[in-house]
């Protein structure tokens, strides 16, 4: 796992805890990758830290449990004016997502809610979008299509098959992008797009 700071490590470990708590009586991660918290779901989420270095203001589609959107809160806690957005529209998830960032004293916000729901009316300041094991690519790229436009760079974590869901999302979109594979699993890729526009009306 990339190094980090032993206040950053103190909030994950929070972090940790409380999402074993919640897994007790709520099914927030696949029972079978518990025992690899660390390496499939912290090390694969803090990654995305190095791609986008000077960002401050995150936005994580379908945070689910906190991957990586609130492991990123926690990295970026000591970062002055950094924020991260979760969007998530499942209530039980939400409402860990709320008491995990309480817990942490991590820079997240909760909205419930769907992705495409928000976004088209979003105002704030977004530096980089991210989700993680939410939808194929070509559904991603349509919910960050507004952030995109306005300047936001995309960073997807996805899975082996992420060429063939680049294919089909280069039907519908123009895209200027990167796969870049994952530091913590050799079939990980991450997908990080810097503009887009639909095929009929151009890159932005």
């Amino acid at each position: 796992m990339n190094p980090v700071s032993r206040e950053t490590a103190q909030r994950l470990d929070r972090f940790v805890a409380l999402l074993l708590k919640w897994q007790r009586v709520s099914n927030l991660i696949a029972d079978s990758s518990v025992r690899h918290l660390w390496t499939r779901h912290i090390a694969d989420s803090l990654q995305l830290i190095a791609l986008a270095p000077n960002a401050r203001a995150w936005v994580d589609l379908g945070s689910g449990a906190g991957f990586p959107g609130l492991v990123l809160a926690c990295t970026l806690a000591d970062t002055p004016g950094s924020v991260v957005h979760l969007i998530e529209s499942n209530a039980k998830k939400a409402a860990f997502l709320r008491e995990a960032a309480r817990v942490t004293r991590a820079p997240a916000i909760v909205h419930d809610g769907r992705a495409e729901d928000l976004i088209p009316a979003w105002q704030d300041r977004v530096d980089v979008v991210t989700a993680r094991a939410l939808a194929p690519l070509a559904i991603l790229v349509e919910l960050a299509a507004p952030m995109v436009k306005r300047g936001a760079k995309a960073l997807f974590l996805k899975g082996q098959d992420v060429e063939a869901e680049l294919t089909q999302a280069t039907k519908y979109w123009n895209i200027e992008a990167a796969i870049l594979p994952s530091r913590t699993d050799h079939s990980g890729r991450i997908v990080e797009i810097r503009a887009l526009g639909r095929r009929n009306d151009g890159l932005h």
